[in-house]
This record gives C-alpha cells, sequence and structure tokens, in this order.
C-alpha cells in the first residue's frame, strides 16, 4: 500500500486520510490540512490492490466508519467521515 506523507509545521496529531483519486471531497480535504499546515499522510485508495482495500476497509469499520471518502482518521482513534471542515478544526486544535 502506497502511504503518501506531506508534510506540515502542525504535527501534534497523526492524520490519516483514505481517499480516491477522483474524488473531489477528497481533494479539498487534502487541500486543507495543507492549507492549515497539518502533516498527515494518505492513500488513494482506488489505486490499491485487493488485499490492501480488505485491510482499510477493516480499519474503518473497526473505528466505526462508513465507506464514504474521504476518511480521515486522528491519532487511530476519531474518524471523520467526509469533508467535515469544522469537526476536523476542532479535532485538530485549528
Amino acid at each position: 500500500m502506497k502511504i503518501v506523507k506531506v508534510s506540515g509545521k502542525n504535527n501534534k496529531h497523526r492524520v490519516l486520510v483514505y481517499a480516491l483519486s477522483t474524488c473531489p471531497w477528497c481533494r479539498l480535504t487534502k487541500q486543507f490540512l495543507k492549507d492549515s499546515e497539518i502533516e498527515y499522510e494518505y492513500v488513494d485508495v482506488d489505486f490499491c490492490v485487493e488485499e490492501d482495500m480488505n485491510k482499510i476497509r477493516k480499519h474503518i469499520f473497526n473505528l466505526g466508519g462508513k465507506l464514504t471518502y474521504p476518511v480521515i482518521i486522528i491519532d487511530d482513534k476519531i474518524l471523520i467521515n467526509g469533508f467535515r471542515r469544522e469537526q476536523i478544526k476542532e479535532v485538530l486544535g485549528l
């Protein structure tokens, strides 16, 4: 699975984004995190092999999420489905 790391000045939290390469909301989420100088990692799920997709699904379901993208996971315990700017800001303390 290809995990891409995006550097940022704010690295207080571990932020992982599961995205689709063609999804406009996923692009907005990545751009918002970058503009906010949040360090994060992302995986474009549509480029993953089936085995990795199954691991991603399991990870999302174990945290109580749904398969709607983007999926933002913060500190491996808080899951946000979709681009929810205010919720992301609140959890990250922006």
